[in-house]
């Protein structure tokens, strides 16, 4: 149970004890103190709890989306966020009319409780583009180090140190494992699960077949690397064509009005 999970897990109370703290001041200070030290004990227990109940797949899915914390740390930050916004929704119950209030709080806890997976689920996307983005020009990279008369294992680690990008520092992570005495196949491994992009897989299978057989790599990074412009040139198009009938949307809602309206006022008379 670490300080964070602690903190986080206690974030929705704290302020409730804090306006008790404040309202209490004087004669019920002992007693307020006492609450909050039965409150933290019954936080911390339930905040174990969750801990041992997090989601298979929530491990997994921090390691897409690159975030080095625990699953309990985020389900006690999950949980806080919802006591938190539960707390400070209850006042608006007396305000909002008929039946409103109550599924209006519930709303704002499960809100606030799905919140952290909607940002690991944005951020995992936004690091498989920035891969996806950078894997042609690293596996240039790649082939320069080798073709200069690195290994594989050098190459990573020098392109990984050099290139600013996701993906070298990922090759970085996966050379320094390997440098510690992490086998080569279970360091592949785990790059795959925490770049799970297009082009990785094949990467990796060049880099494991190269190492069992000792083919050389050159070639299979060159062809790797076309492979990947061509694909970021079709996911442009792409791009490009979904955007043109907005641009039409745009053009005929607000361009085409804008220029008839200019016209009608220089044809009223003065």
């Amino acid at each position: 149970m670490t300080a964070a999970t602690l903190l986080a897990a206690a974030a929705g109370v704290v302020a409730a004890l804090g306006a008790t703290d404040l309202a209490q001041a004087g004669s019920g200070a002992r007693r307020a103190t006492a609450g909050r030290r039965l409150a933290l004990s019954l936080l911390a227990r339930a905040g174990r709890g969750l801990a041992r109940r997090a989601p298979r797949d929530l491990a997994a899915r921090l390691e897409v989306a690159g975030v080095q914390t625990p699953p309990g740390d985020v389900m006690a930050v999950k949980t806080g966020s919802a006591l938190l916004a539960l707390l400070a929704t209850l006042p608006l119950v007396a305000d909002l009319p008929g039946r409103l209030g109550l599924p209006a709080c519930a709303l704002a806890a499960a809100g606030a409780f799905l919140g952290p997976d909607v940002w690991l689920r944005r951020r995992a996307q936004v690091r498989r583009l920035a891969v996806e983005a950078e894997l042609a020009d690293v596996l240039d990279l790649l082939r320069v180090a080798l073709a200069a008369g690195l290994s594989a294992g050098r190459a990573l680690a020098e392109v990984g140190r050099r290139h600013p990008g996701t993906l070298a520092a990922e090759l970085h992570r996966a050379a320094d494992a390997v440098a510690l005495g992490v086998p080569a196949a279970d360091a592949l491994t785990h790059l795959e699960r925490r770049c799970p992009a297009a082009g990785i897989v094949p990467l990796t299978a060049t880099l494991r077949r190269a190492a069992r057989h000792g083919t050389p790599l050159g070639p299979a990074l060159e062809a790797q690397a076309a492979e990947a412009r061509s694909r970021s040139a079709r996911a442009h198009a792409e791009r490009a064509a979904r955007a043109a009938p907005q641009v039409q949307l745009v053009v005929a809602l607000v361009l085409v009005p804008s220029v008839l309206l200019l016209v009608a006022a220089a044809l009223i008379p003065a």
